[in-house]
C-alpha cells in the first residue's frame, strides 16, 4: 500500500488546497513561488497537483488539490503513481473522515494485478500514515478491496469453484471462522439442487459447490452474506457471443465482494454472527448441460423453469437465499453480478440496490455518499411480479419481455427469501470499464464499504 509509519528526515509535504484556500496561502509565499505558480497554472482543482521547486530546484512541497469531502479520497489516489519516488507526508490538519480519505485513496492508487507480469521492481512513492488516521480501518479496507480486485481479475483458469472455496476457506480461518463446502452430487443429497443443476455440466475438477462458513459468537446478531459465485459463464446451451462472454470470469464478483466484507468484518472483531453463503459453480456446456425449458427442483421447494440458460445466477442463488433464511437473521444482504439490465439502467459504475426495508435502504444509500461507494434503489414493483410465473412450474427464470429485466431477476430472489428478514439485494458490475485514479480497469469492488459502514452503526453503537 506504500504508506509508512512516519515521516523521513528527507520527506516532501504535501500540501491539500482547494480553491477558497489557495489565495490565502499565495499571499503568504515569495514571488518566485507566486510566479510559479501562476505560470504552472495551478487552480487547487480537485485531484490536480503542482509541484513547487525549492531555491535549490530539489522539490520543496507538493500542492494537492481537494474537493468535497464526500469525494476526497479520490483526490489522493493518483499521487502514487503520478509523483517521483520519494517519500512524503501530509503538512495539514485533517479531520479524522479526511485523513482516513487521504490514506484509503492512497492505499487504492497503489493496486496493481500482476499475478501473470514480470515482478516490477521500480520504487514507488510512499506516504507517511496521516495524522489521526483511524489506520486499522483503512488498512482493512484496503485490502479487502484488494481482495475483491485480484479475485475477479484472476483469469477463469486459475479461479474455478474449486479455487473460489479455497480463497473462502483461507479468509474464514485466518479469523478462527468454521468452513464448510459441500461439492457436486452431495449438494442433491443435502437439498441444493438447484445449485447442482446449474453446475453439473463442469468437469470434475470443477464441479458445483455451496461455500458456507460462519464466524462470531453463536448468540450474537446474525448477519449473513450471500455472493453468486459463477466462476466462469459461457451461457450454457444459450451460449453468450464471444463478445458478452469475454468478460465472464467476473461473474463470480458477488462472491468475491462478500469475501471482502466478511474479511472486513472479522478484522474488526464486529459483534455480529457472521455467515457467507457462495454458491461456486461453472456455466459450462456439456452433454449434461440444462436445457431451456428443462423444469428444477430448489431447497425451497419451488421449481423453476429455465426459459434461459443464461440467467443462472439467480437459479443458484434460490438455494443459498433459502438457506440464508432458514436462520432468521436480522439482516441478509446478498452481492450478484446479475443482470446487463442493471448495467443499461445505471451504468457500470453505479450498483442497483433492492430492498424489503425502506430503513434499511435509506441507511445504505447515506453511508454510500460518506463512503464515496454510491449505490442507486430500484423498485422491487409488485405489478410486474406475474412476469416470473412460469406455465409448467412456480417459476420461470426469464420473463418473455425483454423489459424491466433487472427488476423482475430481484423479484425472483425474493420469492426464496422471508418476508420479515431485512435484505438487501446490490446488482454489481464488478468491474472498471475505464481506469480513473484509484480504480483502474479490471475488478472492482463496488458498495463493499457503504454495507460495511451501514452493518458496523447497526450493530455497534
Amino acid at each position: 500500500m506504500n504508506l509508512v509509519e512516519t515521516p523521513s528526515a528527507e520527506s516532501i509535504p504535501l500540501r491539500p488546497l482547494n480553491s477558497d484556500t489557495l489565495a490565502p496561502w499565495l499571499e503568504l509565499q515569495p514571488e518566485t513561488v507566486k510566479r510559479w505558480i501562476t505560470a504552472t497554472g495551478f487552480k487547487a482543482d480537485a485531484g490536480k497537483t503542482c509541484l513547487v521547486p525549492g531555491s535549490d530546484g530539489a522539490i520543496r512541497e507538493v500542492l494537492v488539490g481537494i474537493g468535497d469531502a464526500s469525494e476526497g479520497m479520490w483526490d489522493f489516489a493518483a499521487l502514487p503513481k503520478a509523483l517521483p519516488a520519494r517519500a512524503f507526508h501530509l503538512d495539514a490538519e485533517l479531520s479524522a473522515e479526511r485523513a482516513n480519505g487521504a490514506a484509503l485513496g492512497w492505499a487504492l492508487g497503489t493496486y496493481r494485478f500482476d499475478r501473470h507480469e514480470k515482478k516490477d521492481a521500480k520504487q514507488r512513492a510512499v506516504l507517511a500514515w496521516p495524522s489521526g488516521c483511524d489506520r486499522p480501518r483503512v488498512e482493512s479496507a484496503a485490502r479487502a478491496t484488494f481482495l475483491v480486485r485480484d479475485l475477479v481479475n484472476a483469469p477463469a483458469s486459475d479461479m474455478g469453484p474449486a479455487e473460489l472455496a479455497e480463497s473462502a476457506r483461507a479468509t474464514a480461518e485466518d479469523h478462527g471462522g468454521a468452513v464448510r463446502i459441500v461439492v457436486g452430487d452431495e449438494l442433491i443429497e443435502l437439498g441444493f439442487p438447484a445449485i447442482h443443476a446449474v453446475g453439473r455440466a463442469a468437469s470434475p475438477d470443477r464441479a458445483p459447490r455451496l461455500i458456507d462458513f460462519s464466524w462470531g459468537e453463536p448468540s450474537s446478531p446474525k448477519v449473513t452474506l450471500v455472493g453468486k459465485g459463477v466462476c466462469f459463464d459461457t451461457g450454457g446451451l444459450d451460449l453468450k457471443p464471444s463478445a458478452h462472454m469475454k468478460l465472464m470470469k467476473k461473474d463470480m464478483g458477488g462472491g468475491a465482494h462478500v469475501l471482502g466484507l466478511a474479511r472486513m468484518i472479522m478484522s474488526a472483531k464486529l459483534p455480529v454472527r457472521l455467515r457467507v453463503l457462495i454458491p461456486a459453480v461453472e456455466n459450462s456446456v456439456s452433454a449434461s448441460s440444462l436445457r431451456p425449458l428443462d423444469v428444477v427442483p430448489t431447497r425451497k421447494g419451488t421449481t423453476i423453469e429455465i426459459g434461459n440458460t443464461d440467467a443462472e445466477g439467480r437459479v443458484i442463488l434460490a438455494d443459498a437465499l433459502t438457506e440464508a433464511s432458514s436462520e432468521t437473521p436480522e439482516l441478509i444482504i446478498d452481492f450478484a453480478t446479475l443482470t446487463g439490465a442493471a448495467r443499461i439502467a445505471l451504468g457500470a459504475e453505479l450498483p442497483a440496490l433492492y430492498s424489503n426495508d425502506d430503513k434499511t435502504a435509506a441507511e445504505l444509500l447515506a453511508h454510500g455518499e460518506r463512503e464515496s461507494d454510491p449505490l442507486w434503489r430500484m423498485p422491487l414493483f409488485k405489478p410486474y411480479r406475474s412476469l416470473i410465473d412460469s406455465k409448467v412450474a412456480d417459476l420461470t427464470n426469464a420473463t418473455e419481455s425483454p423489459l424491466g429485466g433487472s427488476i423482475t431477476a430481484a423479484l425472483f430472489l425474493q420469492e426464496f427469501l422471508e418476508p420479515e428478514i431485512p435484505w438487501i439485494h446490490i446488482d454489481v458490475m464488478a468491474w472498471n470499464t475505464r481506469s480513473r485514479p484509484g480504480r483502474p480497469e479490471g475488478g472492482e469492488a463496488m458498495g463493499m464499504r457503504a454495507v460495511y459502514a451501514l452493518i458496523e452503526e447497526r450493530f455497534c453503537r
